[in-house]
């Protein structure tokens, strides 16, 4: 039986060869090399993105100069902690002159990107658990602090939803 050719477009090709080569140098030993790796990827993909968003605001790409047509300009780089599933990456958030730039890919204030971290947190409330054990349980998973002022304004989201079924008729 001959072997199955893969049928994949010459993106993932290119993908398929930059990840063997990065390989070679750094060979993956155990689960967190494999999500340190995710992370760096992560990391790399998110900046991109970041850049192209900066690069659409201010109408001209970098170092393209002569296609600019405003007065506001790069202005380098601020460093942001993403708690991730994967851990902690700190991707470089680009920044304009003038300060403008809204980023739309990571918003202002968030900093995770799981972005289904709320809704855990409001599911271990709802199953009874303390701000505190919800903190704690928190940081032993992903490693991260939250404080229980944070996990409270999160769970005052549900807190009318679980009223009303508390409230609700039994019969």
């Amino acid at each position: 039986m001959a072997k199955r050719k893969r049928n994949e477009s010459p993106e993932r090709q290119a993908l398929r060869e930059m990840m063997a080569e990065y390989l070679k140098d750094n060979p993956i030993r155990n689960g967190n090399d494999v999500n340190a790796v995710v992370r760096e990827m992560m990391s790399v993909i998110l900046e991109g993105a970041l850049d192209g968003e900066l690069d659409e605001e201010l109408g001209y790409s970098k170092y393209d100069y002569r296609n600019k047509d405003t007065d506001n300009s790069r202005n380098g780089y601020s460093r942001k902690t993403m708690h991730t599933s994967y851990g902690d990456m700190e991707p470089d958030i680009p920044r304009d002159r003038n300060g403008e730039y809204e980023p739309h890919v990571v918003k202002k204030y968030q900093n995770t990107l799981t972005q289904d971290m709320e809704e855990k947190i409001i599911s271990m409330y709802a199953k009874g658990m303390t701000t505190g054990d919800i903190e704690s349980h928190l940081r032993e998973l992903y490693g991260i602090d939250v404080s229980d002022s944070t996990i409270s304004r999160i769970t005052d989201k549900v807190l009318p939803i679980v009223k009303e079924w508390q409230e609700r008729p039994l019969c």
